[in-house]
C-alpha cells in the first residue's frame, strides 16, 4: 500500500505538469524538478520519514543514513545515502580501482585504426562527449545510445560491431567516461524536437508501466523503493542513475555498460529484456539520462 501511494503521488505530480507544456524541454524538465524534489524530501531524514518510505529498514539502519542529501549528492547512487556503504565505497576510491586496465585499453581502442586507415578517434574527435549521450538523432529519427554510436561508427567503417554489454565496448566507454569526469563535464541530454519529445515520453512510460509476473516497474525500484533493503543492499535511485557508465560490478567482476544493467533488471521483474539497441531500450535509456541533467559525469565508477 505505501509503494502504491508514494507511486501515485510521483505520477500525480507529473501529469499535472503536462497541463503547462508549451516546449520540447517544458514537460520534461517539470519533470525533473519534480523528481529531484521527491528524492530531496525523501531522504532529508530517513528515520524521520521511515513509516512512508522505509517499511523494510529497522531503526538502527536508518539512524545510519545519511540526512539532508541533496539533488548533486545522488550522482553516486545508494552510497548518497547509506552510510555504510559510502564508507566501504569511499575506501575503494582512495585505492587503484579494478578498471584501470579496462580504461586503458579503451584509450587504446580509441586510436586503433580501422581496416581503412581511420579510427574511433574520427568519429569521436572530442573524447569527453559521453555526457551528451543517449541523444536524439533528427536525421535518423531516433534515439541513439553511446553504445549505438559506437557499434554505427564502427560498421559504418566496414568492422564488426561490439558486443553490446561488455569488454570492447566497455573498455572504450569508460576511456571516454574518463575523459568526461576529468573534464567536468555534467550530464547533457538535449531534447530539441516533437518528436525527440515523443520518444522521451515513451521512455518515461517504459520506465514507470509494471510489467512480467511480478507486476513490477522500474519505478517500482528506484523511485518508490529507493533506499529500501533488499537482502544486504540498498536500492539506488532514478536521479543520478546515467552518471557513471560503464560500471565496474563486483558481481560482474568487469566493466560493462548500462544495457547490460538495465537488462538485467528488467529480468528480475520477470520480463525478458527488450534488445540494447531496441527502441524501447535506447528511448527508456534517453528518459533515464534526462532526469540526471546537470549532475557530474563520475564514470567509469564501482557497484557492488
Amino acid at each position: 500500500m505505501l509503494l502504491k501511494v508514494a507511486k501515485s503521488s510521483v505520477l500525480l505530480v507529473l501529469a499535472a505538469s503536462a497541463l503547462h507544456a508549451n516546449a520540447f524541454t517544458e514537460q520534461a524538465e517539470m519533470d525533473r524538478k519534480a523528481i529531484i524534489k521527491y528524492f530531496e524530501d525523501k531522504f532529508e531524514d530517513g528515520e524521520k520519514n521511515k513509516d512512508r518510505f522505509f517499511p523494510y529498514s529497522t531503526d538502527t539502519e536508518l539512524k545510519g543514513f545519511v540526512k539532508g542529501v541533496k539533488h548533486n549528492d545522488f550522482n553516486i547512487g545508494s552510497y548518497a545515502y547509506n552510510q555504510s556503504a559510502k564508507d566501504q565505497y569511499l575506501t575503494f576510491k582512495d585505492g587503484m580501482m579494478p578498471f584501470e586496465d579496462a580504461v586503458e585499453k579503451g584509450a587504446q581502442l580509441y586510436k586503433k585504426p580501422f581496416a581503412n586507415g581511420k579510427s574511433l578517434a574520427d568519429c569521436f574527435p572530442d573524447p569527453t562527449v559521453s555526457n551528451e549521450y543517449p541523444k536524439f538523432d533528427e536525421t535518423k529519427k531516433a534515439v541513439v545510445s553511446l553504445t549505438v554510436a559506437v557499434n554505427n561508427c564502427l560498421t559504418e567503417n566496414g568492422e564488426k560491431p561490439w558486443n553490446t554489454k561488455k569488454d570492447d565496448m566497455a573498455s572504450f566507454q569508460g576511456f571516454l567516461g574518463t575523459k568526461a569526469a576529468e573534464a567536468g563535464k555534467v550530464v547533457d541530454v538535449q531534447i530539441n524536437s516533437k518528436e525527440a519529445q515523443d520518444a522521451y515520453e515513451r521512455g518515461k512510460k517504459y520506465y514507470y508501466s509494471q510489467r512480467g509476473y511480478l507486476k513490477m516497474s522500474c519505478a517500482t525500484c528506484h523511485v518508490q523503493g529507493a533506499g529500501q533493503r533488499v537482502r544486504n543492499e540498498s536500492m539506488s535511485p532514478l536521479l543520478g542513475q546515467m552518471t557513471h557508465w560503464p560500471v565496474f560490478r563486483l558481481k560482474w567482476d568487469s566493466l560493462g555498460t548500462a544495457e547490460r544493467r538495465m537488462s538485467g533488471c528488467i529480468v528480475d521483474q520477470g520480463q525478458k529484456p527488450p534488445k540494447d539497441d531496441s527502441k524501447q531500450m535506447q528511448e527508456m535509456l534517453y528518459f533515464m539520462g534526462y532526469m540526471s541533467n546537470g549532475m557530474k559525469i563520475d564514470g567509469p565508477d564501482l557497484r557492488k
